[in-house]
């Protein structure tokens, strides 16, 4: 008699109940482990957060929408960062589920949980998806344009449209790689002949109209910026460098989709000495549309992603790993076949557990055991709400003031922008990044200038001390880390800079 575990009998029944189990344990703990361990925001956060306190329709950055929702969300929780984490994983679960009733449509409600499964296992979706951003706002934007893309080119559902319109419009003001993930859309519609169909009707027209209403006031800054240029070419001889900075953006995407390739593999019947009767999870035929809808949007954006930002010199892939690799996991199911054994069952439980538990262990080992192997910094060890606090106090005692604005070290005057009073950041060594506040309005209303102290003498740096003449140093204050190990204790030097007409 076959023996058939529960897990396999509740992704036979009850598909839906795995994939929310799943997803908010998954959601859970990257909720818990930085309310927990951080102390900072980790990555971009505290920028993100600073720039979105300004409301600006546009900045260097990118489109306005997440900094925005960063900053609602931020306030909403009593200025604490739990309700930028909570949105983020908010995101998370959208994605997955959003992921999950894509998979659905194409390989049917058994073998979705799989395919939300591998997905999970992707390192994209571990701790990068802390860090609130357009990375990770576009994420379950993209989603649900795949999911309505397919309802209007695989099951022609025009009532798709309009929902299909929002999600283009917000997903141009969330992330600069929007019109590219567009391009891709629009070019699978035109090269298949029921995506053509679609496309032969006022239902676009009117789907444009949405678009440009939900974009006009962002394309009128970038026409007004004058950004909607290019970046310049790389010369000939760069080409080259560039070209295996584009290797080695295709190795990191493999890289992060390696629990995917090891479950597998270790799945296949390539290691199996004796012939096993393994519980099957069976799906309808998947015709050609669908097969090639999911190859095209698997391959497309990370191929396409990884070469724009090799070409010109691009820290991250366009529109971010978790855009590129959304369909990675349901490309291997779609690939496996209508009827995909478990086999080695207790293995893929272990292995798959490990691999979406692994980031959060790698996120604790960092924060506990790194500051004990050498002097690198822990950004999250950063006493943040300490550091704010300590600052945005010392000016309103000593001019009866709230702390209006500060300046200095971008990292160190982006944690101190968090205080309650939310002072507006400058980043004085580029000015033109921070528009709302000129070092002539800074000297106006006032503010504290904060540095990293080398000594006990608080010296501010020559650069500084250039752009901001006068300045009186106070007494370095020293704070400690959350885990202190081998490092020196964080020590800050400061100035304050009175509003005018204060004594």
């Amino acid at each position: 008699m076959r023996f058939t575990s529960l897990i396999v009998e509740l992704i036979r029944a009850r598909p839906r109940l795995i994939v929310l189990l799943v997803v908010l344990m998954q959601a859970a703990i990257w909720l818990i482990l930085p309310l927990l361990l951080y102390r900072s925001p980790p990555g971009d956060l505290a920028t993100v957060l600073a720039f979105g306190r300004e409301y600006r329709v546009g900045t260097d950055l990118g489109p306005p929408l997440a900094f925005w929702l960063a900053d609602i969300a931020f306030r909403a929780a009593g200025n604490t960062m739990f309700g930028v984490y909570l949105l983020a994983q908010l995101c998370s679960i959208a994605t997955f589920w959003t992921l999950f009733l894509l998979a659905r449509a194409i390989v049917g409600g058994q073998q979705a949980v799989l395919v939300v499964l591998l997905t999970l296992t992707v390192t994209a979706f571990g701790s990068p998806g802390v860090e609130f951003g357009p990375l990770v706002l576009a994420r379950p934007l993209w989603a649900l344009l795949l999911l309505h893309s397919w309802q209007l080119i695989g099951q022609n559902r025009r009532n798709a449209w309009f929902a299909w319109s929002i999600e283009a419009g917000l997903l141009l003001l969330t992330t600069s790689a929007a019109s590219g993930l567009l391009l891709l859309i629009a070019g699978f519609a035109l090269a298949t002949q029921r995506g053509r169909r679609m496309l032969m009707s006022f239902d676009p027209v009117f789907a444009l109209l949405v678009i440009v209403v939900l974009v006009l006031p962002y394309l009128i800054w970038l026409i007004r910026a004058d950004t909607l240029a290019l970046p310049p070419w790389p010369d000939i001889a760069d080409l080259s460098g560039r070209a295996l900075h584009w290797a080695a953006l295709l190795g990191g995407l493999l890289l992060a989709m390696s629990g995917i390739l090891l479950l597998a593999a270790l799945n296949s019947g390539w290691f199996a000495r004796t012939p096993e009767e393994a519980p099957i999870i069976y799906r309808p035929p998947v015709d050609r549309l669908a097969r090639d809808f999911v190859y095209f949007f698997a391959i497309g954006p990370a191929l396409a992603g990884s070469l724009i930002a090799g070409l010109f010199n691009l820290d991250r892939v366009a529109g971010g790993a978790g855009v590129a690799l959304l369909l990675s996991g349901l490309a291997v199911i779609v690939m496996t076949g209508d009827l995909i054994q478990l086999r080695r069952q207790r293995l893929l439980r272990s292995v798959w557990a490990i691999a979406v538990i692994a980031p959060a262990l790698a996120a604790v080992a960092a924060t506990i055991f790194l500051p004990w192997t050498g002097s690198a910094e822990v950004a999250t060890s950063m006493p943040g709400r300490a550091i704010a606090r300590f600052f945005g106090d010392s000016f309103e005692r000593r001019t009866n003031q709230p702390l209006r604005a500060v300046a200095g070290d971008p990292q160190l005057a982006t944690l101190i922008s968090l205080d309650n009073g939310r002072p507006h950041l400058l980043l004085d060594a580029t000015p033109e990044r921070t528009p709302w506040l000129t070092l002539a309005k800074f000297n106006e209303t006032g503010g504290v200038v904060v540095w990293r102290a080398s000594d006990t003498s608080g010296a501010p740096p020559p650069d500084l001390a250039q752009r901001f003449p006068g300045l009186v140093p106070e007494v370095p204050r020293a704070f400690e880390w959350l885990v202190t190990g081998r490092q020196p204790l964080l020590r800050i030097g400061w100035a304050i800079v009175r509003p005018k007409g204060s004594s």
